[in-house]
């Protein structure tokens, strides 16, 4: 038996790592929080201008209440008047600069949190982008937009809300606490002692707000994935066909249901612990009053600092509201951070090469070496919350290529025939490297195609499938993903050698007709020619078609081939294919069966043999003679 290879190797720690990954419990622990620091630490400038400006807020809604109390007892004491003017003008300085002050926080506070929502989304995406095709054939779109979306969005808030918070209402708390020593200890003492009913439940809340919150994004990113898939026009069309109206509604409403239940639970934790806070610090006004009017009656104090002492408390439980309910947004915002970073954490299985080989210029070869392959299990690419499973699939790792040792010199053309599943498409699939191979290799002009960049990689091999996707933008964009400083004359004639001229002549808006999701506006013959123009303007030196012609009517078909012959002139070309007329052309046909080459050769000779060709040829290819 053979040993494994270093990239299967790869493969079993990377998928070690997700699995013990996904069995931690969420909590604050302090790489979460240092990765988190890391994100903010793009937005640092603005983001210690937004602190100091949280603190000199805090500052002046504090000697606010201190003035108030000197404006009441200028008054009882009967003036005079200059002295009651002067400290009205300067709260009303006060009001007026800390106006200004919350203006300007707020712009900073905006930019931030934008700013860091802009890092979140840039960062995924990106990452996203270098994941193995296996990736996105297991994940659930709507799952993966919302991470884009719902929890980037509430990671947001820790810093545009939670972090000012809960900065200047320390700061805010803490001046206050003094500011009330310096007048009534006692009542400070009391105030003070009805702390614990403020802390105790705000961490319990706060661990089950929490889990709640996770639980609310599954079943957020579920309702999305639901309505993604069937808001599709592929989806819409499954769904009119063989769907019943009244079993999806039920779904989507069983789905939805979960959503609201979640927030109904969420607003009522909220809810009732604002309200209990709310009647604590209701209570302790009551106290205020009336242990601050004994002492100003005794003697012990004046007026104004009974109504400072008020004024002060709603400084203090306000913070203190506040701080309790941080708890539970801090523990909010760190679970959408961790589902961010939950992706961002998953090691994609095809990577760049450090140091990239230089692809040789010219004409390229390609070539199969002893190639093995097993698909990916699902612990390798992905994760169940993804796939909005309990548990993912372990299956996987079976072996579906055998050794395939292959030689497509450069300038000549191969074709790959079999049964469905043999292993066509997927030999295929090797060379642009959307996957990688298990054992041996995939070579491009004698270099192994996982030492090229992404970037040689790409401008070397053109591929054109059976259902090759287009995007809901014009047909001019759709072209130029193939190449993006294209002019408008390679544009017509790429359009022109595909034959799609007459096409475009009866569209409204010619390049620039929006052209609807995956093409639907088109006909399937048309989509097809529209992705081989694709690949014509791309013009690659490797050329793969699988099953390029399949979607075409023979009068197409006849007219495809020969803009495809012009496009393989000169070029190295793997074609899989399904009709004789594109096999005869081949310079040599290769049968795979079982994940093996079990016959090759030309179209007579292998005919002459009687083999499994022959036998192909019988019941799949006669028709086209």
């Amino acid at each position: 038996m053979s040993m494994p290879s270093p990239h299967m190797m790869m493969r079993r720690q990377t998928s070690s790592a997700r699995q013990g990954g996904a069995a931690r419990k969420v909590r604050i622990d302090r790489p979460t929080i240092r990765r988190i620091i890391g994100f903010a630490g793009r937005q640092k400038g603005r983001l210690i201008g937004f602190l100091l400006l949280s603190v000199l807020v805090s500052v002046v809604g504090v000697i606010t209440p201190v003035l108030s109390g000197n404006v009441v007892n200028a008054i009882t004491a009967g003036g005079p008047v200059s002295t009651i003017g002067w400290l009205a003008a300067g709260i009303a300085g006060l009001a007026i600069a800390e106006a200004i002050l919350t203006i300007v926080n707020r712009w900073l506070s905006s930019h931030v949190g934008e700013g860091l929502i802009f890092d979140l989304r840039t960062a995924v995406y990106d990452h996203v982008q270098t994941m193995p095709i296996a990736f996105f054939n297991r994940t659930r779109t709507g799952a993966l937009v919302s991470r884009l979306n719902t929890d980037v969005i509430g990671a947001q808030r820790a810093f545009s809300n939670t972090l000012s918070g809960v900065v200047s209402n320390i700061v805010s708390l803490a001046l206050t606490v003094g500011v009330m020593v310096t007048i009534s200890w006692q009542v400070t003492v009391l105030s003070i002692l009805l702390l614990p009913i403020f802390l105790i439940p705000a961490r319990t809340l706060g661990d089950r707000l929490a889990k709640l919150q996770h639980e609310a994004a599954d079943h957020n990113a579920a309702m999305s994935t639901r309505m993604t898939e069937r808001f599709s026009a592929g989806g819409a069309t499954l769904v009119r066909l063989f769907g019943s109206p009244a079993h999806e509604s039920s779904q989507f409403a069983e789905r939805a249901g979960r959503v609201r239940d979640i927030g109904v639970r969420v607003a009522m934790l909220q809810a009732t612990f604002v309200t209990a806070l709310t009647l604590v610090s209701a209570l302790a006004l009551a106290l205020v009053y009336g242990l601050g009017g004994w002492q100003a009656v005794t003697g012990s104090l004046d007026a104004g600092q009974v109504v400072t002492l008020a004024m002060l408390l709603t400084r203090l439980y306000g913070p203190l509201t506040m701080l309790a309910n941080a708890r539970m947004d801090i523990m909010s915002a760190v679970v959408s951070f961790q589902r961010v970073f939950e992706v961002l954490d998953l090691v994609s299985l095809i990577r760049p090469p450090a140091e990239p080989t230089p692809l040789p210029s010219g004409a390229l070869s390609v070539a199969f070496r002893d190639v093995r392959f097993a698909y990916p299990s699902a612990n390798e690419v992905s994760l169940a919350s993804l796939e909005e499973v309990a548990v993912l699939d372990e299956r996987g790792g079976t072996e579906v290529l055998h050794g395939i040792d292959v030689e497509v010199p450069a300038g000549r053309t191969v074709a790959l025939v079999g049964s469905s599943g043999a292993g066509k498409s997927t030999i295929a699939s090797l060379v642009p490297r959307l996957y990688d191979v298990t054992d041996g290799a995939v070579q491009l002009g004698g270099v192994d195609v996982r030492d090229l960049s992404f970037e040689d990689l790409q401008r070397a091999v053109g591929m054109v499938t059976q259902d090759g996707h287009l995007f809901h933008e014009s047909i001019r964009d759709n072209l130029l993903i193939a190449k993006a400083d294209a002019t408008d004359d390679e544009l017509e004639s790429a359009v022109h050698r595909a034959r799609l001229t007459a096409v475009l002549a009866n569209l409204p808006d010619g390049l620039d007709t929006v052209i609807g999701e995956r093409g639907y506006r088109l006909s399937g013959g048309e989509r097809q020619r529209l992705t081989i123009a694709r690949l014509l303007l791309a013009s690659p030196p490797v050329v793969i078609l699988d099953e390029a012609t399949s979607a075409l009517d023979s009068t197409n078909e006849a007219a495809i081939q020969q803009a495809l012959g012009e496009a393989m002139e000169g070029r190295t070309a793997l074609v899989i294919a399904h009709r004789l007329s594109t096999i005869k052309a081949a310079d040599e046909i290769l049968v795979i069966e079982d994940g093996q080459v079990s016959e090759r050769g030309g179209h007579a000779d292998l005919l002459a043999r009687g083999g499994r060709y022959a036998e192909l040829y019988r019941t799949q290819f006669s028709q086209d003679r």
